[in-house]
């Protein structure tokens, strides 16, 4: 195959390639044996008729089928030249036969975008670690306090009491969605149900069956019921009150390993300072990252943008279902739409796709590279939390979660470099140039991360298929990019089969 290259706007390439007719007779052979048992041929079992009497018959309509297997070809051939790293396919064109018989189409490629990597030592990022307040101690031991609420029965209820209820709502005499739960525990006066709800509850007893009559408001998210009266039949189950316990040495002992009161908020004390140290130190990694980010020149292709708000809407959408929610559950409470929530993750993908862009070049020039004992260190850590050995963790993980250690590891290392290499401003000297101090600072305190599922290293996109005529077909879903916090890959993309030429 020959092949030209010209250079587009936005990290785009348009190749013209020309295959000979040996070529294009070897791939519409290729394409025959794929496809002559689609052809009935009088006088021939179907799959037997040779090729010659198929086009015969039926027309070129193995053309379509051979020019996406040159395509193929072509696009492997260009990535193992080293002179492209493919982002993403964009379109086929032009596509005709040349005068010695061959073929040639014009492929249009997205390619990984230059990377014009801004400075990213002696940045002098300041690492900060809040104070930990009154307020907060306060707060972290109300929390524990709340949890050792003890559950006092209570005859008649009252507002600040709460009643564990099974509920029906009915509309016109019809239950709706949404409008029913069981051993639902309600704190009267909190006002967690509509406005009316709460207050028709105030006196009943356990084994009480109560009918609640009330209208749901007029902005209620669900257009249905908004503005609408409905009845609630609640089976009041029990009926109790909270009652918190003081905060003294026996509540000390009851939830610590401590004897005292004064024990135990001293060492509150220490585990919110841990906390604020953890927290500083994990913005301190995003300031650094924004902060090179920020230096770094890098012409985003819109393709890519695409394909990161894809991977986060997908990860926003894996969430929701732990909380047993789907993305049209969000749009509805939300009353968005997906196009508006793909605009508000816009500028987030496009810093997503610099940050990693820059570290797979910071990773580069300072050579930072794992090694195999580094590696086997944190799956022992990992292996420690899951109360196994190394060996029997190891044979639970698939090659792309090991990949995703080896990344980790390595994203870690990189932090830990430029920690050093930006905690502290360059000192200046009186020479006319300024010798930069580079001060080691002490390895943070870490948390053992969960592993991350790694993506093959970048690899060119799949092409989009051809009709006969030379039309693009439209292209289909990419798989994952790389994990976030490692270096980034590119997926391939992927379509459906062409249709036959006729």
């Amino acid at each position: 195959m020959n092949y030209t290259v010209q250079k587009l706007e936005k990290s785009q390439v348009k190749i013209d390639c020309a295959n000979d007719k040996a070529a294009l007779d070897a791939a519409t052979n290729t394409a025959y044996i794929k496809n002559k048992n689609k052809y009935n041929v009088p006088g021939f079992r179907k799959g037997h008729a040779p090729r010659k009497v198929i086009e015969g018959m039926y027309g070129p309509v193995f053309f379509s089928d051979a020019v996406n297997e040159l395509i193929d070809a072509a696009i492997d051939e260009l990535s193992k030249t080293g002179e492209f790293e493919f982002v993403s396919f964009d379109s086929v064109d032009d596509v005709d036969v040349t005068e010695d018989g061959g073929v040639k189409f014009s492929l249009t490629m997205t390619v990984y975008p230059e990377v014009k990597l801004g400075e990213y030592k002696g940045l002098g990022i300041e690492k900060k670690v809040e104070k930990v307040t009154d307020e907060q101690v306060d707060a972290f031991i109300a929390n524990a306090q709340q949890k050792q609420v003890r559950r006092v029965p209570v005859e008649v209820a009252e507002n600040g009491n709460v009643v564990l209820i099974d509920f029906v709502g009915k509309k016109d005499g019809v239950a709706f969605d949404g409008g029913s739960a069981n051993d639902f525990e309600l704190t009267l006066g909190s006002n967690t149900f509509i406005p009316g709800f709460e207050e028709q509850l105030v006196g009943v007893k356990a084994g009480d069956v109560k009918e609640v009559n009330v209208t749901f408001p007029k902005d209620y998210f669900e257009s249905a019921l908004a503005d609408q009266p409905v009845v609630f039949t609640c089976t009041v189950k029990d009926v109790y009150k909270n009652e918190i316990p003081e905060l003294n040495d026996d509540f000390a002992k009851e939830i610590s390993e401590f004897d005292t009161f004064e024990e135990y908020k001293a060492d509150v004390v220490k585990t919110l300072e841990h906390e604020a140290e953890h927290e500083a130190e994990h913005q301190l990694e995003e300031d650094l990252l924004q902060a090179i980010a920020d230096k770094t020149e890098m012409d985003i292709p819109n393709s890519m943008v695409e394909r990161e708000i894809d991977d986060i809407i997908e990860d926003y959408s894996e969430q929701l279902q732990y909380r047993g929610l789907s993305i049209d559950d969000y749009f509805k409470h939300t009353n968005t739409t997906m196009e508006q929530l793909r605009e508000t993750y816009k500028d987030m993908a496009a810093r997503n796709i610099k940050v990693r862009a820059c570290v797979e070049e910071i990773v580069k020039r300072e050579e930072v590279k794992v090694e195999p004992e580094e590696v086997d260190k944190f799956i022992e850590e990992l292996a420690d939390e899951q109360a196994m050995s190394a060996e029997e963790y190891k044979k639970t993980l698939n090659q792309n979660q090991i990949a995703g250690i080896v990344n980790h590891v390595l994203f870690e290392k990189l932090m830990d470099l430029l920690k050093k290499l930006n905690l502290e401003k360059p000192k200046k000297t009186t020479k006319k140039k300024a010798a930069p101090a580079e001060q080691a600072v002490e390895a943070p305190v870490e948390e053992t991360k969960p592993v991350e599922e790694a993506a093959p290293a970048k690899k060119p996109a799949r092409k989009k298929k051809v009709e006969a005529e030379g039309e693009e077909k439209a292209p289909a879903e990419e798989k994952k990019p790389a994990p976030k916090k490692a270096p980034a890959k590119t997926a391939k993309k992927t379509d459906k089969a062409p249709k036959d030429a006729e």
